[in-house]
Formats: structure tokens, C-alpha cells, sequence
């Protein structure tokens, strides 16, 4: 997709606190291409920065969607304050509506983390039933790690939205071969049910996809690259 094919969501923080763009001054992810997409922040405000698919059908979709996306905490002037994820169902245009998040936590080393809320929530350091954390993974990962990852947002005919997340091994098949998606320990599909009772909210069953990142301090950098949204039919 082109740069025009995705709108900043509302509300984001601006220009002069968080720096985001294409950039080619950085290694790619393996199999990768010359340029990746980069947040850098240059103060202390404590928001997010998402971009959205605006896309005919796509700006809600009506349904769920499968977003997937190469993401990584970069080298940064601290190890913690910020995390940057792929997002799904997002309910509205703003980085303060409410959303399914998949990406790396606010710790170091950092959790793959599934949260239900605000975006401008990032991925906090919590368990799983805590702060809309869903699901967080077994293990922990490096900063400056890539992690290849896709969310499943699933709505089914009964009002339930089935939540499946997955990472692809990129040290066996990279961006430019056909990834190989295995389940992710700790990260067992979630249920969002009709009745709100698992997530203690109703499910969400539409809404924008994409990408964001979130942050607290000043020099915390991430890098996104090869995102790829596919709705519901």
C-alpha cells in the first residue's frame, strides 16, 4: 500500500513530539526492502501515534480482519516507555478509542502482549487480566529484536469475536518468502464473547486496522515494516 492509502488517527501526538516516516537508515528485518517505517520521540508527552488503512471498506470494515506486521523496539535512549503494535477493530478514528492490540510490550526484555483498549494505553508491563492485557507471551525478547506477528480478529455470526495471534520464525523465512505462522506459547486463542464477559466489555466485531506506537519518555524509537491488512468478507 501507498503512503496516501493510510491516515494518521486523530487525537495522535504531533510531529514535534514523536517523528514517524519512512526511512532507509536502518537494517531492515530479514528479506526486507530498502525502506522501513520508523517513530522516534523527541520529548516527554506520554501518547500514541497510530495510522490506520483508509481504504474503501476498510475505514471501518465491516467486519474483522487479519493485520499482519514486522515490529521492533530499536536501541533507544532508555529500555522502557514505549511499545509499538498492530491493531484491529479499532471503534473509532482516535488513538483514545478502543481497539484489539497485538505487538511488544512496555517492558525490557518485552512480552509479545493481546490488549483490548485505548490505543494511547500502549502495551503495558501487566498480566493477563489486568489493564485489558488478554494474553501475554512465555517468553521475552531483546530490544532491538524484530518479531514478525498477526492478529486474527474473527467475528462470527453469534456476536462472539474469536482472537488468534501467531509469529512467523523470520530466521527461517524471512519478508521475502511465504511466512510459516506457528501459535505463540502462552497466547491461546481468546474468546471475546457476546455476553462481555471475558474481556468484562462487549466484543468488538468491526472497525479500522493497522499500526501504532506508543510512548512516556523522550528518544524511545521503534520500527514497523511489511504490514499487511486483509478484512473479513
Amino acid at each position: 500500500m501507498a503512503s496516501t492509502d493510510w491516515n494518521v488517527c486523530d487525537d495522535s501526538l504531533g510531529t514535534g513530539s514523536v517523528k514517524r516516516g519512512a526511512t532507509a537508515g536502518f537494517a531492515p528485518p530479514p528479506g526486507g526492502g530498502s525502506f522501513i517505517y520508523g517513530f522516534a520521540s523527541k520529548d516527554t508527552s506520554v501518547g500514541a501515534v497510530g495510522l490506520f488503512v483508509n481504504l474503501t471498506n476498510f475505514a471501518p470494515s465491516a467486519k474483522g480482519a487479519k493485520v499482519t506486521g514486522a515490529l521492533k523496539r530499536a536501541t533507544s535512549g532508555g529500555p522502557t516507555g514505549f511499545s509499538v503494535f498492530l491493531f484491529s477493530c479499532l471503534q473509532g478514528p482516535s488513538v483514545d478509542d478502543q481497539g484489539y492490540m497485538l505487538g511488544l510490550e512496555d517492558e525490557d526484555p518485552s512480552r509479545i502482549v493481546l490488549r483490548k483498549g485505548a490505543l494511547s494505553g500502549g502495551l503495558p508491563d501487566v498480566a493477563p487480566g489486568g489493564s485489558g492485557v488478554l494474553r501475554r507471551s512465555n517468553a521475552t525478547f531483546a530490544l532491538d529484536t524484530w518479531k514478525h506477528l498477526r492478529l486474527d480478529v474473527i467475528a462470527e455470526l453469534n456476536g462472539d469475536v474469536r482472537l488468534q495471534v501467531f509469529v512467523n520464525d523470520l530466521s527461517l523465512h524471512n519478508l521475502g518468502t511465504a511466512p510459516t505462522w506457528a501459535a505463540i506459547p502462552g497466547m491461546d486463542e481468546f474468546v471475546d464473547d457476546a455476553l462481555g464477559i471475558n474481556s468484562g466489555t462487549a466484543p468488538f466485531t468491526s472497525g479500522r486496522h493497522g499500526f501504532g506506537f506508543r510512548t512516556s519518555d523522550v528518544t524511545r524509537n521503534a520500527f514497523v515494516d511489511h504490514v499487511e491488512v486483509l478484512r473479513q468478507l
